[in-house]
């Protein structure tokens, strides 16, 4: 199960934009994924590590998705904001 981290199109920015926001500030925790979520990073510096050991970093202007059935470890070094949906 691998997290894809893209440069979205001006469309999926549009779309992604409608959707709800989630923030938090600089911590670290431990995140099971039940159901797909994508989200668009709109601030913060975010470093996530999976249980099978793959890294990803991602910030302002990337498009993540976290599939189904993941679990991971989210190291949030800088504050996030975020617009996402889940499923």
């Amino acid at each position: 199960m691998a997290i894809t981290v893209k440069k979205p199109s001006e469309q999926e920015i549009a779309e992604m934009k409608r959707l709800p926001t989630w923030s938090r500030e600089a911590s670290r925790f431990d995140w099971e994924y039940d159901i797909e979520e994508v989200c668009y990073l709109l601030e913060g510096d975010v470093r996530v590590t999976t249980t099978d050991g793959q890294i990803v970093e991602f910030g302002p202007g990337d498009l993540v998705t976290f599939p189904a059935g993941l679990k991971c470890h989210w190291n949030i070094r800088r504050a996030v904001r975020k617009h996402y949906r889940m499923g």
